[in-house]
């Protein structure tokens, strides 16, 4: 999945707890944050997601639009020339903003420059406060 946003948001995946309580059903018990009221603190939504064209497939692009994310991602040659062989049938190509998607050059560089730190690239540290540590530390000399 993308993980790159011209405002520095990245997309997230929650996983569901396995010791969460259930009722007899099978459910989680109580009311989710969202019934309650309440919002998850420090979760962001990135208004645009920058991807490679590997990201390109039709779920990819329709799990974005359901969450009003734009996509920014260019088309791959053979799903155009699907899309052309297929007329009026294949559909409206899907849009692509060039000029957003240049940003995401600046944040491939810097990546590849903190890869250059081995044991960053290597991810070894067995505490995250390490490897965070080391992290910040990189991104300070850089």
């Amino acid at each position: 999945m993308p993980r790159f946003s011209s405002h520095a948001a990245t997309t997230r995946f929650m996983r569901r707890s396995p010791c969460r309580p259930r009722d007899t059903a099978g459910r989680p018990r109580g009311g989710s944050a969202a019934e309650e009221g309440r919002s998850r603190p420090g979760r962001t939504r990135p208004a645009v997601v920058l991807a490679d064209r590997p990201y390109s497939s039709r779920s990819t692009r329709g799990r974005l639009r359901r969450r009003g994310i734009r996509a920014v991602i260019p088309q791959p040659a053979d799903q155009i020339g699907h899309r052309l062989r297929r007329g009026r049938a294949g559909g409206r190509p899907p849009g692509f903003d060039g000029q957003t998607y240049k940003e995401r050059n600046a944040v491939e560089r810097c990546i590849a420059r903190i890869e250059q730190w081995r044991g960053l690239a290597m991810r070894t540290d067995k505490l995250a406060v390490a490897y965070q540590a080391a992290l910040h530390l990189a991104a300070i000399l850089i």
